[in-house]
């Protein structure tokens, strides 16, 4: 999976510095989302450390996954519904393909899935001539300007009112507003039209249940359930990590999911899908399919030290209170995945090497794990993805990172070992630092390989007086 990153981390960061329009959207949203998931905790009539609850059963889930998916497996089929694990990305696709071209499909319609742009299902369907239409708003202004979603609830955080004007001006041809309400009513046209039209629709899953061999949906809109009852044939896709055992274990995490999402109690529409119609009912698919995806999972499974990474049920918690996240936004990225559990889970599913930048961007300020529903300890994991770069590991066939890095803290580690050493090292920089430029008291720019410190930020100079000549001056 080294392929899917195609951006360049540190580029695209600058770039998105830079832009106003996201800034502008990335602090609203985290001021909104952020501080409400908080207060959201703290209204459970459990109290917030529901959240610590939830990691235990999340972790139970996860040891015995293998018995989880065979029961949730068994339950769907006993439902009527059909089910298929895919062990990798390909063959998630080819089933899905082959559904279509059995039913003939020219038009699908999809509920919002990041699992299906793990995959690339849009663009495997569009290769095999079926128009696929993204139906939530936010996925539906993306897939029109050609870009892939920002963030995972809110996939168009990165584009204002204006932009979007335009945007449907020139593709929807209707004449230009800024009024949301109006641009709203002119989707909500196109859409319909291709809701009741469309082949076959598409979807993800938030949940599923083994005890009850259904999977949940949540969204705002209602466009998930629009994608999922009107055409003949369902298909949802799901990690293979989202199933809870029991009906209360999911509940008590779809409560959760909802408050570290949005800061909701509850989602505007939930759906429990557990197979297709029956024949006393008039709504729903005469088919549903339902996909499991390993594509790298299992091997997250396997290691102790990462496989806590699989309790995420992808809230998006953390991304609305990241600092990094808050202002280079998910594009950086390189994947849908984005924030402090994209920064974990990318690596680990497309290689520790080709995604280095995502786990060495984060700041370890631990906010992500304090806003997790599940408490999920994203510090600690991208610590171990460091010390992997740090040092090289061969079962995950990482090669170290940089050699002169480190040396360099190998060097700093003696250095700091030996009083003597340090004290002469102390003087030696306090007196170089008089070469360098200052400003306001505060050094400016420092030599390469160091300058990447002062690009953005002034830094305190050395003192010239250390801590301990300043106590011992006290005694």
């Amino acid at each position: 999976m080294d392929e899917i990153f195609f951006a360049d981390y540190i580029t695209e960061a600058r770039k998105a510095l830079k832009n106003d329009v996201l800034q502008h959207g990335l602090a609203d949203l985290q001021n909104r989302f952020g501080r409400g998931t908080a207060l959201a905790y703290q209204e459970l009539p459990e109290g917030p450390d529901l959240r610590l609850k939830a990691h235990e059963i999340r972790q139970e889930a996860i040891d015995n996954l293998d018995v989880l998916l065979e029961t949730l497996a068994g339950n769907v089929r006993k439902n009527g519904g059909q089910v298929f694990f895919a062990e990798n990305a390909a063959a998630a696709v080819d089933y899905c393909l082959a559904i279509a071209a059995r039913h003939n499909v020219r038009l699908a319609v999809k509920g919002k899935s990041m699992v299906s742009e793990e995959i690339g299902l849009n663009q495997a369907l569009a290769k095999a001539g079926i128009e696929a239409l993204e139906t939530d708003l936010g996925e539906y202004i993306v897939q029109l300007a050609g870009e892939g979603p920002s963030h995972i609830i809110a996939p168009a955080i990165h584009k204002n009112r204006d932009d979007i004007g335009r945007l449907f001006a020139d593709r929807l041809n209707i004449p230009y507003t800024n009024d949301p309400p109006s641009l709203t009513r002119a989707a909500r046209k196109s859409l319909r039209k291709k809701f009741l039209a469309a082949d076959i629709g598409f979807s993800g899953c938030n949940l599923a249940c083994a005890e009850t061999g259904h999977i949940t949906t949540v969204s705002n809109e209602g466009n998930i359930r629009m994608s999922t009852t009107l055409p003949r044939v369902h298909v949802a896709i799901m990690g293979m990590e989202r199933v809870a055992a029991r009906l209360q274990d999911h509940d008590m995490l779809l409560r959760l999911l909802c408050r570290g999402a949005a800061a909701q109690n509850i989602g505007t529409y939930v759906s429990y899908i557990g197979g297709p119609r029956w024949a006393q009912q008039i709504d729903g698919p005469e088919e549903f399919h339902l996909v499991i995806l390993d594509n790298g999972r299992s091997r997250i499974l396997a290691d102790e030290q990462f496989r806590e990474i699989l309790c995420c049920i992808r809230c998006a918690a953390c991304l609305n209170v990241c600092p990094v996240y808050g202002k280079i936004g998910g594009h950086s990225y390189g994947h849908p995945y984005s924030g402090p559990v994209g920064a974990v889970i990318m690596p680990l599913l497309a290689g520790i090497n080709a995604g280095k930048d995502l786990c060495q961007g984060e700041t370890l300020c631990g906010a992500c794990q304090d806003a997790c529903p599940v408490n999920i300890d994203l510090p600690r994991m991208l610590l171990a993805l460091r010390a992997k770069l740090a040092d090289g590991d061969t079962q995950w066939n990482v090669t170290r990172a940089s050699r002169r890095e480190k040396a360099a803290f190998h060097l700093w580690s003696w250095i700091i070992r030996n009083r003597r050493l340090y004290d002469v090292f102390l003087r030696l920089a306090s007196f170089g630092q008089r070469f360098l430029p200052h400003n306001n008291g505060m050094l400016c720019w420092l030599p390469p390989p160091m300058n990447g410190w002062t690009r953005q930020r002034d830094i305190h100079p050395v003192a010239k007086e250390t801590f301990i000549q300043r106590w011992k001056k006290e005694l």
